[in-house]
């Protein structure tokens, strides 16, 4: 990327996504004179099974060649295994899913939530008992006009909701009582499955029938602007293409379960429903909205792992997520929901899980230890004057955190219970 996005120019700046199928010919991939880069995700028989970013250093386009040898070197051994599950799959049969309940919820982004809906109506299909594989839950929380309810109206097959008490666990706990589906799965409404995703979560559920939870890959919508493109290359939320199974311990590992965000990332995550309700569902008092929008979906997959079951990231369970277009958006979603959101979830912990509060608190230590030592790596790099992250966002991520471990939970409980009173 060029060093003038890095540093802080907004110029628009894209790199377009190219979806490589490995199984058909190979062609040069075209770019345009205003793009800084490309993303390719790579695909055998359509399950993705590889993804990178690379800089257009002024070319008019990647060569086939370039491209197939990349994914030669650094995916053979996933093609391979591709191709072995592929044939195991094909013997064993496919396994049906349950009646699944997608939840959707959201706050006036009827925009969002249309595109959404457009695209969940490749999943939603009659079965032969007449019944349906899929039940669609649209829940609107606290909105300011009416425009979703109106939009919900021209889709039959979903059952709008409305939950006026503001925040999204509040919504999130919402579907949980309404759902009816077995498999309770969460999308948020700045995502678009897959056409494999139902398929995808259809075999980790058939290969994994002990597991509770189930997380997918969240890959980029669209890489069109500066702070979607940072985003991304910094990780974004993907989380890699090997399906991994989550339980009490992970060797190797000694903060573990506390770096929840290892498990994946609530924008496409999925529970079986009774276990959720068996565990009193969401944390209210997280994932608040502005003062707190995060840490909700890390404390469910903590307290799900502490309590012994089993979580499995599948990586065809997968969706595309449009990362925030603006830089002051981006700023404040690592200040809130990495930085605020992060902390308020360890230190929940800290006083519920007694008994892993010294793991705890080295996390706490690890995290500014890390977030400090990356911040000044890009400061050193932007007085070279080499491409580095905007130094105020990761500042501002170490505020965040600094706000989020003096009180930062207590004071979003105590604001939760008033607006449990305000609408009791």
């Amino acid at each position: 990327m060029q060093h003038s996005l890095i540093s802080g120019a907004r110029r628009q700046m894209r790199y377009p996504i190219f979806d490589i199928e490995v199984t058909h010919p190979m062609s040069d991939l075209p770019l345009s004179p205003e793009d800084a880069g490309a993303a390719i995700l790579v695909r055998r028989k359509g399950v993705p099974i590889g993804f990178w970013m690379q800089t257009a250093k002024g070319a008019s386009r990647l060569s086939a060649d370039d491209v197939g040898q990349r994914i030669s070197a650094e995916y053979a051994t996933r093609i391979v295994a591709e191709t072995i599950r592929e044939e195991t799959a094909v013997a064993a049969g496919s396994t049906a899913l349950p009646l699944v309940t997608i939840a959707i919820c959201t706050k006036d982004r009827v925009e969002c939530v249309e595109r959404l809906l457009r695209s969940l109506r490749q999943f939603d299909v009659p079965l032969r008992d007449g019944g349906r594989q899929l039940e669609i839950l649209l829940v609107d929380n606290a909105p300011s006009d009416e425009s979703t309810s109106d939009l919900a109206a021209q889709y039959p097959e979903v059952r709008y909701i409305c939950e006026p008490r503001p925040g999204l666990n509040f919504a999130r706990n919402r579907a949980l009582q309404e759902a009816r589906g077995e498999i309770l799965a969460f999308l948020d409404d700045d995502v678009i499955p897959d056409r494999g995703w139902l398929s995808g979560l259809a075999d980790a559920w058939g290969a994994n029938r002990d597991a509770d939870a189930f997380t997918g890959q969240v890959l980029p919508l669209e890489l069109e602007t500066e702070a979607q493109i940072l985003f991304e290359r910094r990780g974004g939320f993907r989380r890699g293409f090997d399906r991994i199974r989550f339980g009490a311990v992970r060797p190797g590992h000694p903060l573990y379960p506390g770096g929840a965000g290892s498990f994946g990332a609530g924008a496409n995550m999925a529970f079986r429903t009774a276990r959720l309700r068996q565990m009193g569902g969401f944390d209210e008092a997280l994932d608040t909205g502005a003062p707190v929008p995060g840490g909700g979906d890390l404390d469910a997959f903590y307290r799900l792992i502490r309590a012994g079951h089993i979580l499995v990231y599948e990586p065809r369970f997968l969706v595309f997520h449009q990362h925030r277009r603006e830089m002051a958006a981006l700023t404040r979603q690592y200040r809130r929901s990495w930085g605020v959101g992060f902390m308020c979830f360890v230190t929940k912990c800290l006083t519920h899980d007694p008994q892993r509060r010294i793991p705890l608190l080295r996390l706490v230590a690890w995290w500014f230890d890390d977030r400090f030592a990356f911040m000044l790596r890009h400061l050193k790099r932007s007085v070279r004057g080499d491409d580095h992250l905007p130094v105020l966002m990761l500042i501002g991520e170490l505020w965040g955190g600094v706000i989020g471990l003096l009180g930062g939970y207590g004071r979003s409980q105590r604001r939760v219970q008033k607006i449990r009173k305000r609408f009791s």
